[in-house]
């Protein structure tokens, strides 16, 4: 184990903290072995913003045919689309799953925090019942559709830098209304996107999204 892993689990008692390589690991997703050390060039020049987070769906410089190829035979031959998460996040804010897998690709070290669906009752879930691991730089890992999960924390001041693949038009804009006939409707925000929002998080609140986090909104110590 790294030493920056054992730091954080050390700072972050108010959550189980595993590194990703962990058997536990095996609830919410797989590590994909192959080597995507190609995208490190492809990504330097990735916006990473001062404040906050950034997510793009599709990045001209890796979403090329090539890599296309790869993730769409992942996917069973659907339309894919291949972007990134950079950011400076610390904290949950909120948790959102998909009716797919998605994957990731650490371009720096980072750390996810992550629940089942099977927790959620009455569209609400406590963060007790999640957990925290620890994504060393160059893993790739594909998150299962029954993975709760969000944007990425930095585990540095330099913050991270992800590649994320999903389905094409997941993230998109709802642009027709649906009736509300199963309960988790409410939690529907965009396209292939159902999110519950910590509380605290007014922005996402502001925006529409069902506040269904009960406990603190963690906050990611390195």
């Amino acid at each position: 184990m790294s030493i920056l892993f054992e730091t954080i689990k050390e700072k972050n008692q108010q959550l189980k903290c595993f590194d990703v390589y962990d058997e536990t690991f095996g609830i919410y997703g797989k590590i994909i072995k192959e080597n995507f050390t190609v995208f490190d060039d492809k990504m330097e020049d990735s916006e990473l913003p001062e404040h906050g987070n950034c997510y793009v769906p599709s990045y001209p410089k890796i979403d090329l045919p090539e890599f296309q190829s790869y993730f769409r035979s992942l996917y069973g031959g659907m339309d894919i689309q291949i972007g990134y998460s950079n950011g400076r996040n610390s904290n949950l804010n909120g948790l959102e799953y998909h009716k797919s897998s998605e994957v990731n690709i650490a371009i720096t070290d980072m750390f996810l925090i992550l629940g089942h669906i099977r927790d959620i009752e009455n569209n609400e879930i406590s963060v007790e019942q999640l957990k925290g691991f620890f994504i060393p730089k160059g893993t790739a890992i594909e998150i299962y559709q029954t993975t709760l999960h969000f944007a990425p924390c930095k585990v540095t001041d330099n913050g991270y830098k992800c590649v994320v693949v999903l389905p094409k038009g997941t993230n998109e804009k709802l642009v027709d209304s649906f009736p509300v006939n199963r309960f988790e409707d409410k939690l529907l925000f965009m396209k292939n996107k159902w999110l519950l929002a910590h509380p605290e998080n007014a922005r996402l609140i502001d925006q529409g999204a069902y506040p269904g986090i009960k406990g603190e909104n963690l906050k990611i110590l390195y």
